[in-house]
């Protein structure tokens, strides 16, 4: 974090340095528009084809075919959630957390997408519903379903807790839940697992300190996020041992529950839509046919 005292004095312009305004890194503008109306209007007449219940201080593994969507329910407490996602073909292509934070902000609500890695850059899943988009910032700067965040995982518990080992943190939930549903050995797809959506999870940055913080989740049963998924998805979702994560994210004491993932066929895709193709740029990188 930032010295509360700097080593260095201030140059004479430092208040004109401080004081230019900002622009948007990725301007929205031109990101390919998002229907919502059309994508909600294919749930007309849908028809649940699976339920996943994930344990607490557990994860497990779903899978949705491109054209389907699927929900993230809470349905007993309080509990956040962490989610990974794959191409259901190709485990090299997942969930691009960074890119995602870049092209929509901290944290994602009706309209936004996942996208995944490069050289994929494409759209994963669209959020089409969000019961917890009231909330907004509150006035601590936080919010909900942020791509800030990692996930817990036992090698920094490892460093934090002088040496305790832990096997029940995200990382290490997603894991085995990757490992089970692509057969794979757990020391062989821990490489796969990657940075979340936290799903109900309520973040944000202190003002003071630029600090990861969090704070009680606002999620109560019965609310949901809804997605869209433009590819085939392996998906694989993590109840955080943490709760709703008002004090500690790696704990046994917590209280913790489950959730909830249905997965619901359309009767016919929405109005327009197509599976997005993988991303169109050469990847030349500059260089001459012969320096390829």
């Amino acid at each position: 974090m930032k010295l509360h005292v700097p080593e260095h004095p201030a140059p004479s312009d430092a208040q004109a340095r401080k004081s230019v305004a900002p622009v948007i890194c990725y301007p929205p503008e031109t990101l390919p528009s998002v229907d919502l109306a059309a994508y909600r209007a294919a749930r007309e007449g849908w028809a649940l084809t699976e339920e996943v219940l994930v344990p607490p201080r557990d994860a497990k593994g779903f899978r949705v075919p491109a054209g389907h969507f699927f929900r993230i329910l809470s349905v007993e407490g309080p509990q956040v959630g962490d989610l990974n996602l794959w191409s259901a073909q190709d485990l090299s292509e997942r969930f691009f957390s960074g890119k995602t934070r870049a092209l929509h902000g901290t944290h994602l609500s009706s309209g936004d997408r996942m996208w995944s890695n490069l050289p994929y850059l494409r759209p994963m899943a669209t959020i089409t519903d969000d019961t917890l988009d009231w909330y907004g910032f509150d006035a601590f700067g936080c919010s909900v379903h942020d791509v800030i965040g990692t996930r817990c995982d036992p090698y920094t518990h490892h460093v934090l807790s002088d040496g305790d080992h832990y096997h029940y943190c995200c990382h290490s939930n997603l894991t085995r839940a990757l490992s089970a549903a692509s057969q794979i050995k757990p020391q062989d797809c821990e490489c796969h697992v990657h940075d979340v959506l936290n799903v109900f999870m309520a973040t944000g940055f202190s003002r003071e300190t630029g600090q990861y913080i969090m704070k009680a989740s606002p999620v109560r049963p019965g609310d949901y996020l809804e997605f869209f998924a433009e590819i085939d998805l392996l998906g694989a979702l993590s109840a955080c041992p943490g709760g709703d994560c008002s004090a500690e994210h790696s704990s046994d004491a917590a209280a913790c529950y489950p959730l909830l993932v249905q997965v619901y066929a359309p009767k016919a895709p929405p109005k327009g839509w197509k599976e997005p193709a993988r991303n169109g740029y050469d990847r030349t990188h500059g260089l001459s046919p012969d320096q390829q």
